[in-house]
């Protein structure tokens, strides 16, 4: 989850109070947040505590909360010092027309959607201009999904002038000024000049193979940003700031209009006229005009009684409108009492179904409050009929004399192609749409890989090493509603200075014998077929039948398969299903 620092004395004084860390603990914990001691590294690089600042660990969904602006409004309202504040779209007074942002059809081959917002006659001091800018970096990192989803920009609205052009263009055709940079360069030369940016150099890829890059610049020519890697040096804001423009751009609208509502009622309070902000209307494509930011309120109606059942408390609809307006969802009495009208405000994202109110309920009424009661019906439980086979399983293999081993769900995509010898396209592997490391892209579509890399890692242990698992794996599913199941595997390796064919072969035979199902060519036996596995040595390979269905393979591994886990002697593999058992 995402954490913030937070400087106690800010904190103290939006707070009207100071609190001591197991105070403001205790405060959190009741508002569903944890704080922890802030720790830094001193000039010998130990590390020791900032006794001035806070570590505030916040849900991820709640992105009101990623800046010292929001926590201390959402908890100045949950303590009751202040009421939650009405959040303004307004149009522009006097002389200044509405700033507009048109959309051109070229940008529709990388980022589609564009929406923009005003922060008028704003006021920064050291603290907010940090805070603004950290909180648009914890966005970025959050909901936008390292800006594949959103990109931010925000700019000084006194040093250019609108209307604004949301264009795509060829890199060659892209020049100017990058932000903190003295002189212009291409887009081109921006990727090379990035490329060995530590901050930047992840960003490149999302745009850096497209025919043309994102630009926004205004009516006199002037660049923008080039969304989602850098913004114009022109028009870059600072302290002396007084107008903000800001500019998102995105390929999830949605969450485009979060991003920039979040940002603008944040900050909003900082202005003349505090929570209100000034309108931006973006053209479209096909002519249409929309106006941002949104800053809609919508209500939900609760019915009162389930409320009180979901949670397992008894408390009036009175009280319960009390503790909701609590969590800035301002909630009144109707039908008599029996139903709760809940308006949802644009700070509140993370409220999508009335199960989200419920819960704000329970937190404001506090977890710990809840009476323990015993539930009012009775079952008998069982073990999952799956894992009561597995666990059985479990202990006659380590019998035979294999040691058992656990190995991550998550591999890399090499370690199910490549080094199987096996097409990627063939594995019908479930990949990963963010991930952290080379070495979890896929889930796992095979246990040998897992256990191989365990049998690298204590190559220097005694022989033989006879390793087995039984766990899941993952693999795309058409017919299920996930897309994806899971499978109960079992897989065993031999390794010593010879194959060891027959002791899996004999593991085999011991499966067999415990799930009690007889050689036999009919549906209710087993056998082997000879059978050609890129995985294993031809004609060292047999494919295992059992249940008139084939469960999986056994036979002596491919050399290229032993050399590509840098092993050097033979090994024998088993690899089948448990599930047809069931």
């Amino acid at each position: 989850m995402p954490t913030i620092t937070v400087n106690c004395q800010e904190l103290f004084t939006g707070l009207g109070k100071e609190y001591t860390l197991q105070e403001f603990d205790e405060l959190c914990f009741e508002f569903g947040l944890e704080v922890d001691e802030f720790e830094e590294k001193n000039d010998q690089g130990q590390m020791e505590v900032d006794k001035t600042k806070f570590k505030v660990e916040v849900p991820a969904n709640r992105y009101d909360l990623l800046c010292v602006e929001g926590l201390i409004r959402a908890l100045s309202i949950f303590c009751e010092k202040r009421k939650a504040p009405r959040y303004k779209r307004i149009s522009p007074t006097g002389q200044r027309s509405m700033q507009q942002l048109r959309i051109l059809p070229a940008t529709q081959q990388v980022r589609r959607f564009a929406v923009a917002a005003v922060l008028r006659d704003i006021r920064f001091t050291e603290d907010s201009y940090k805070s603004f800018i950290d909180l648009q970096e914890k966005l970025h990192q959050n909901i936008c999904r390292k800006r594949t989803l959103v990109a931010i920009g925000t700019h000084d609205l006194d040093t250019i002038k609108g209307p604004f052009i949301y264009d795509a263009k060829p890199p060659a055709q892209i020049k100017f000024k990058p932000l903190n940079q003295t002189k212009e360069y291409t887009a081109t030369e921006m990727m090379e000049l990035y490329s060995l940016d530590s901050h930047l150099k992840p960003y490149l890829p999302i745009i850096k193979d497209k025919p043309v890059y994102p630009i926004i610049y205004d009516s006199n020519g002037v660049v923008l940003s080039m969304p989602p890697i850098i913004n114009g040096e022109h028009s870059k804001i600072s302290l002396q700031t007084k107008n903000v423009f800001i500019e998102s751009t995105a390929t999830d609208l949605t969450k485009a209009k979060i991003v920039l509502d979040t940002l603008v009622t944040m900050f909003s309070q900082y202005c003349a006229n505090p929570f209100e902000v000034e309108a931006v209307e973006v053209i479209q494509v096909d002519g249409t005009k929309e106006v941002y930011p949104e800053l809609a309120y919508r209500t939900e109606v609760v019915d009162v009684m389930d409320v009180n059942d979901k949670i397992g408390i008894r408390i009036d609809a009175e009280t319960m409108a009390t503790l909701l307006t609590r969590m800035c969802l301002e909630s009144k009495v109707i039908d008599g009492g029996k139903s709760l009208e809940v308006e949802v405000p644009p700070i509140r994202a993370d409220v999508i179904h009335p199960c989200d109110i419920i819960e704000d309920v329970a937190i404001a009424y506090g977890f710990n409050n809840v009476e323990w009661t015993f539930p009012k019906t009775s079952c008998i439980g069982s073990q999952f009929l799956l894992n009561k086979l597995t666990d059985k399983l479990r202990h006659d293999i380590a019998a035979a004399g294999f040691t058992e081993v656990l190995t991550f769900a998550l591999c890399s995509r090499e370690d199910v192609s490549t080094k199987l010898r096996t097409r990627l396209e063939d594995t019908r592997a479930v990949h990963i749409a963010n991930p952290k490391t080379l070495e979890f892209q896929v889930a796992r579509t095979t246990l040998l890989p897992g256990v191989m890399k365990t049998i690298h890692s204590n190559k220097n242990m005694p022989l033989p090493l006879q390793l087995f698992e039984i766990s899941d794996i993952v693999h795309k599913d058409p017919e299920t509603d996930t897309g994806a199941c899971n499978e109960r595997r079992i897989c065993a390796v031999n390794y010593n200075k010879t194959s060891g064919f027959e002791i899996i072969h004999g593991l085999l035979d011991r499966i067999m014998q415990l799930l009690e199902v007889p050689r036999g060519y009919d549906n209710n036996g087993y056998y082997l077929k000879t059978s050609e596995n890129p995985t294993f040595f031809p004609g060292r390979c047999a494919e295992v039948i059992a249940l008139g269905q084939t469960i999986g393979y056994l036979g002596i591994l491919h050399p290229e398969i032993v050399t590509g886990f840098e092993l050097t002697l033979p090994c024998a593999a088993l690899e089948i299903s448990i599930e047809p058992f069931l």
